[in-house]
């Protein structure tokens, strides 16, 4: 029976107009990606609307071809530009951009577009397999064990993207939880820091904060240097990438299944994935030092996780009606639109529903892949033009993507002041990343962190009494310990004393 569903449902994505909307949704997923401003949220938000006339199966096409298009698509500004077209791009930027800058922007390209396939197909393969069993270890996540992996998330993106000086990450990161605090107080709805202004009691959005502090600085340090030459790019032949993906197949498959696990923990999302796998990779390094200098092994780390988040945050979806991250959250409404009940009766109401979804994630993931490197032929040549004619171009689609999100001029405001607060940031060697992680971690800390003092009265003594906070507690502590240079100290004793 279920290999019939298998069948039914390739034969259904493989019917020609099926096969061309998942292409076009596809390709304007990516396109959205690219496109500082227009997130994965927005894309399937949009399409979702667009689609209520569509038949169901090509409805249900196009909203998981554009989710994967544009999760995946925000790789390749990341790594032109050091702008991410998406938040769950910024751990790409930080070993992309860096290849770039090198003339290997093809070459970065074809890896993160590679690991992104590789790291979808993989989730769809636990989206299959594994649905049932991993959706119970979601369900062991209270208060307490959000709001510790929202600190464990800045603490391991910090001491990764600080350049060898993790109190900077790790301040960073503060300042992006403190800004998270702005707006209505989530438990209690009262203003906080809004100083009587109306736009600030909705909260700072992420959109304006993430192209501010990332394209903002990059146009700045355009007109600031004097030195215009172009970027030669050097040629790229698949064969040297195909070398690359196979000496780090283990990461990715690594990374994938680390992303599979985000994405199910409801609330987290794609760019946790990535920071998550960047990490795993660094850590287990024999040569940690090459990170964020244009390690190949960092960029597909980050895009197989952040990736694999899609299929992770399915997961939930399918089997509780509850989403893993904020695109499969709009994904979940668009199914319930078009006649679907996830939920744990799912399997038995409409069990070819778990077939339909796999497959056309897996063509989606293929499509993508090959329409991402044909655009990169186009993309690679944004680096032959002078920085004084391409940052103008780069300025005004900073404006528009943070306008465009709300129609509002308070948020290109907005851009403007963390875009300011980049540049002196990155003038004083601060991280970026840290800071927009804790702007996005920010709210899930703040209100499971207060929602768990008041069923405790107060106390944390629950927070050392569950094994999964146990489990961060440590990580935590042995993260920071690590960056204060004991563990070395005691391994060049144990020499010694050898």
């Amino acid at each position: 029976m279920d290999l019939m569903y298998f069948f039914q449902a390739l034969q259904t994505v493989f019917q020609p107009l099926n096969l061309v909307i998942a292409l076009v949704s596809t390709l304007a997923g990516l396109i959205m990606g690219m496109l500082p401003g227009l997130s994965a949220t927005m894309a399937i938000a949009l399409l979702t609307g667009l689609t209520y006339n569509l038949p169901t199966q090509s409805a249900l096409i196009s909203l998981l071809a554009v989710y994967v298009g544009s999760i995946s698509g925000g790789c390749q500004s990341a790594i032109l530009l050091n702008i991410p077209g998406t938040p769950a791009s910024a751990a790409t930027a930080s070993d992309g951009f860096p290849l770039a800058n090198q003339g290997k922007g093809g070459y970065a390209i074809f890896l993160a577009t590679t690991a992104s396939c590789l790291g979808t197909l993989i989730s769809v393969a636990c989206v299959m397999s594994l649905t049932p069993m991993l959706t119970s270890v979601s369900l062991q996540f209270g208060t307490w064990e959000f709001f510790l992996l929202a600190i464990f998330g800045i603490v391991i993106c910090g001491s990764l993207t600080s350049g060898g000086n993790a109190m900077r990450g790790w301040m960073a990161g503060i300042m992006g939880l403190l800004v998270a605090q702005i707006g209505l107080d989530k438990l209690s709805a009262t203003p906080r820091f809004c100083f009587g202004n109306l736009n600030l009691m909705g909260g700072i959005q992420l959109i304006p904060v993430m192209i501010g502090l990332f394209g903002f600085p990059e146009i700045i340090k355009a007109f600031k240097n004097t030195d215009h030459t172009i970027l030669k790019m050097s040629p790229f032949h698949i064969k040297e990438g195909l070398i690359t993906i196979c000496h780090n197949i283990g990461a990715i498959v690594r990374s994938a299944l680390i992303g599979v696990g985000v994405g199910i923990i409801p609330g987290v999302g794609e760019d946790v994935g990535g920071w998550l796998s960047y990490w795993a990779s660094k850590s287990t390094s024999k040569d940690p030092e090459s990170f964020g200098k244009g390690n190949p092994k960092g960029i597909v780390s980050a895009e197989a996780g952040n990736n694999a988040c899609v299929g992770g945050a399915i997961i939930p979806v399918l089997s509780l009606a509850v989403p893993g991250s904020a695109p499969a959250a709009v994904l979940l409404a668009a199914f319930l639109m078009h006649g679907y009940r996830p939920g744990p009766l799912l399997m038995q109401e409409t069990p070819e529903f778990l077939f339909q979804v796999c497959v056309y994630l897996g063509v989606a993931a293929i499509a993508m892949w090959g329409l991402a490197l044909l655009v990169s032929k186009f993309t690679v040549k944004i680096l032959g033009l002078k920085k004084v004619i391409l940052m103008p171009i780069i300025f005004v689609l900073c404006v528009v993507g943070s306008y465009v999100i709300n129609y509002n001029m308070f948020d290109v405001k907005v851009m403007f002041v963390f875009g300011i607060l980049g540049f002196f940031l990155s003038e004083l060697n601060f991280p970026a990343a840290p800071f927009l992680l804790g702007v996005i971690l920010g709210p899930m800390a703040d209100t499971n962190l207060r929602r768990a003092l008041t069923i405790t009265n107060g106390s944390i003594a629950p927070m050392f009494q569950r094994p999964i906070c146990l489990v961060f507690l440590a990580l935590i502590v042995l993260l920071v310990l690590s960056q204060t240079g004991l563990f070395q100290r005691l391994k060049k004793h144990r020499k010694a004393a050898q």
